[in-house]
């Protein structure tokens, strides 16, 4: 029968030493490695995430990305919401111990506001049998206590993942927190022991709810049993909760499933990272003159030339090309899909006109990429084209001449090269010295080799569309 009190006693973590390492050590060198291997570009203010809750073996690379995106960020709270995986009971439940204590410490649960969320709605309780150990919830507070340090946490259980839960949860914690800055966590796992490819058909008709912002789509989809997730619930309340809180953005940032991690890809299970935030805008690069018609026109170029080199056909011939796309331009074509890179392939010096470079290198970011495997065509329709076209380079004499998000780098010593795009540094928040420091290491070189005097540093602008 579920109760409503309350114990001066921190919440053992159940899965320390067997989902994640037992000792503070080993546990705190595993999730730095985690993030600092996470690559995250968000830029606005953030309210909340979704995360996996496997062993971290399996889904912990794919967790880091979440929390990296809230690194050394400051909340009022953390509510962490999971689906219960050994106790069935209706509604949500809401621990009301005094914290929990993992390999790393204590966390503080927020008592008073566990106490007001379970006296609003008749389906808010504390059951204790649904947090008895229950991982979907235990897994998160390691990667929080990292990447935020002191933080006080309400940990919720739901029982049943239904619409009308949902929105009942959601409308609880709004009001519960109105004039605090808080933080949203989904934990969710994906479809569960599907072939591969299947696992990821299935998994993408919930990352692409997720990027539309859309919990009724997602729940409709859940519902059909078109796709699966272990804390749909859990997702749908986040939805729903960021959404009424400000955030207006929705961002996968990373999948994957356990056969990227286990070789073995005959029964795997899906593992998704995303922010739910408000956006803010920062102006990119720079004008160059071309029409939103000639801009539309070099992005269906690229799209149409990936298609056919990706489906071995010859690529499009284009006879009636004016204007500004038979000058000569420098160009680079970026593929994203779900949110991460699929590929960038470019070519710095203009010495053909650009719809011809458009071609070639949209071709070359398909299948030339030697960081990723080359697109496949069951991937197009999940491909994002960003195209940026080039200014000339100019020798950098003084690193204070360079501004973030109008400017590219580019450095060069000895035999190595590396250059970044001028949105690369505005999405992932960088100082000057931070994309000084990241040309070097995408060159190969030393994070400080920037500093050398035989090294060259170029900038250059671009009008990214």
């Amino acid at each position: 029968m579920a109760q409503n009190c309350e114990s001066q006693e921190y919440r053992e973590s159940s899965h320390a030493g067997t989902w994640y390492p037992g000792t503070r050590q080993e546990l705190s060198e595993k999730i730095e490695t985690f993030m600092k291997n996470a690559r995250v570009r968000v830029h606005g203010e953030i309210y909340g995430l979704i995360s996996p809750h496997a062993g971290y073996v399996y889904s912990g690379a794919v967790a880091a990305f979440a929390y990296k995106s809230v690194k050394g960020q400051k909340f009022d709270d953390v509510i962490v919401i999971g689906p219960s995986h050994r106790h069935g009971f209706y509604g949500a439940s809401v621990d009301t111990m005094a914290g929990r204590s993992t390999p790393l410490g204590r966390v503080d649960f927020d008592r008073e506001l566990a106490r007001v969320l379970i006296n609003t709605h008749k389906n808010i309780s504390y059951d204790p049998a649904a947090h008895w150990e229950e991982h979907s919830v235990e897994i998160q507070i390691p990667f929080l206590q990292t990447a935020l340090g002191e933080f006080k946490a309400v940990e919720i259980v739901m029982g049943t993942q239904d619409y009308a839960t949902c929105e009942i949860l959601c409308d609880a914690i709004v009001n519960a927190t109105k004039g605090r800055k808080v933080l949203i966590v989904a934990s969710s796992d994906l479809s569960h022991y599907h072939p591969h490819t299947e696992a990821e058909k299935m998994d993408n008709l919930i990352v692409e709810a997720v990027a539309r912002y859309d919990p009724e789509l997602l729940y409709n989809r859940l519902s059909k049993d078109s796709c699966e997730a272990c804390g749909g619930g859990p997702i749908i309340t986040t939805m729903l909760v960021t959404k009424k809180l400000g955030a207006t953005q929705a961002k996968p940032i990373m999948y994957a499933t356990s056969g990227n991690t286990s070789g073995d890809y005959s029964q795997v299970v899906g593992y998704l990272a995303a922010v739910f935030y408000r956006g803010e805008e920062m102006e990119v690069g720079v004008g160059l003159g071309f029409t939103d018609e000639e801009k539309a026109k070099l992005k269906e170029i690229a799209q149409k030339s990936i298609e056919a080199a990706v489906k071995g056909k010859k690529l499009p011939e284009y006879k009636k090309i004016s204007g500004k796309l038979r000058e000569q331009y420098g160009i680079f074509v970026t593929l994203n899909k779900h949110g991460n890179l699929r590929g960038c392939i470019g070519r710095i010096i203009g010495d053909q006109p650009v719809f011809l470079s458009c071609q070639q290198m949209a071709k070359a970011a398909a299948l030339e990429d030697p960081r990723f495997h080359p697109v496949t065509e069951k991937e197009l329709p999940d491909l994002e084209i960003e195209v940026s076209i080039l200014t000339p380079l100019e020798r950098v004499k003084d690193f204070n001449d360079i501004v973030i998000g109008r400017d590219g780098l580019v450095i060069r010593k000895g035999y190595h090269q590396g250059l970044l795009l001028p949105q690369v540094a505005a999405e992932y928040g960088w100082n000057v010295e931070q994309f000084l420091e990241e040309t070097c290491h995408k060159a190969g070189l030393p994070t400080d080799a920037y500093k050398s005097k035989d090294a060259e540093i170029y900038k250059f602008s671009a009008e990214v569309f």
